[in-house]
């Protein structure tokens, strides 16, 4: 079938072809009536829109780039979720790209991104210093960064981390637990070391009744939280910790897997709680208390801010949005038991 232009389309609707350049990009400009000709008539030709050519004329696609970290963790897919409601409400596309924690594949995504004149980028980079998402706001492409506070002039969106150790840590020693294990991950991430910090300075604030041990897997994942929780299992019952603070809850459930493995009870031998509060929480073998971050609220606010400066760059004003954790108790941290 050969293709269809947006003429014939005007022709057969009997108005001009701003007219129906206005169906398509502004429909709220033209009539009801007039749009139901224009849609009348690409339905029967079965015209569609050639966006390339539309993005050579406008310079940008109606595209956002959205990079993160780990795309099999269930948090950055809530974070999509969320930025993609807000776009979808401004007939704008969620591109979705995975850096797997590599860095030069995050500026392969963002080389591409670039290439392709996308509306502007979230990220949650992997080297928070990385200089690329500044250079490319530089060069015109807006930047905000995702669950990573801005140290320098761009939006971000982000969790007060160190509070969520904080939350994490207070419950734990409040349930009688005085022997607890950090359960993270490489220390050069930001969201680890910011939990890890607000868990200590709650075992700091026992003034010394309480210890803290920290272990680290290669990733914040199910297999990271398992090789930890087999470490922690196979110490002396009497120098075992009686409950564990795990950077995310993927770690957190394969902690859990770990436990069952040696046949040791949780919460009655080990507590344990967790960080994001996905789905998979709830609905553990033992449903997991975690600190919950406002996942989908990230991911819109994100695109609220981007799609701010895309409007209006010369009026828009950077912000750095920081939301604020809760911790939701379920049966995984019971109050400790003497052994």
């Amino acid at each position: 079938m050969a293709t269809r232009s947006i003429k014939e389309v005007a022709q057969l609707a009997r108005v001009s072809v701003g007219t129906v350049s206005n169906v398509l990009n502004r429909p709220e400009i033209v009539s009801p009536a007039t749009r139901e000709r224009v849609f009348d008539a690409i339905r029967e030709l079965g015209f569609v829109r050639n966006e390339v050519a539309r993005h050579l004329r406008v310079g940008r696609s109606r595209t956002i780039g959205l990079v993160v970290l780990d795309v099999s963790n269930p948090f950055f897919v809530d974070v999509a979720q969320g930025a993609e409601s807000v776009a979808d409400e401004h007939d704008t596309m969620v591109v979705l790209c995975n850096s797997a924690g590599d860095p030069e594949r995050e500026r392969r995504h963002l080389d591409q991104l670039e290439q392709h004149r996308v509306l502007g980028v979230l990220i949650t980079p992997v080297q928070r210093d990385d200089p690329w998402p500044a250079e490319m706001a530089e060069r015109g492409t807006p930047v905000v960064l995702v669950d990573c506070p801005a140290t320098g002039p761009r939006c971000s969106v982000a969790v007060d981390d160190r509070l969520g150790g904080r939350l994490a840590g207070d419950h734990l020693l409040g349930r009688g637990h005085r022997r607890i294990v950090f359960a993270g991950g490489p220390p050069s991430v930001r969201q680890v070391a910011e939990r890890h910090a607000g868990v200590a300075e709650a075992v700091a604030a026992g003034g010394g009744a309480a210890e803290l041990l920290t272990y680290a897997a290669p990733a914040l994942t199910v297999a990271g939280g398992r090789s930890i929780g087999e470490r922690v299992a196979a110490l002396p019952a009497g120098e075992r910790p009686t409950a564990a603070f795990c950077a995310n809850d993927m770690m957190a459930l394969g902690f859990l897997q770990a436990m069952a493995a040696h046949g040791l009870r949780v919460p009655e031998d080990l507590a344990i709680v967790g960080y994001d509060d996905i789905d998979f929480a709830a609905a553990a073998a033992v449903p997991l208390s975690s600190v919950r971050q406002p996942r989908e609220l990230l991911g819109r606010t994100a695109v609220d801010l981007l799609l701010d400066e895309v409007a209006d760059p010369g009026r828009h004003r950077h912000r750095q949005v920081i939301f604020q954790p809760d911790l939701v108790v379920r049966e995984s941290s019971a109050p400790h038991r003497t052994r």
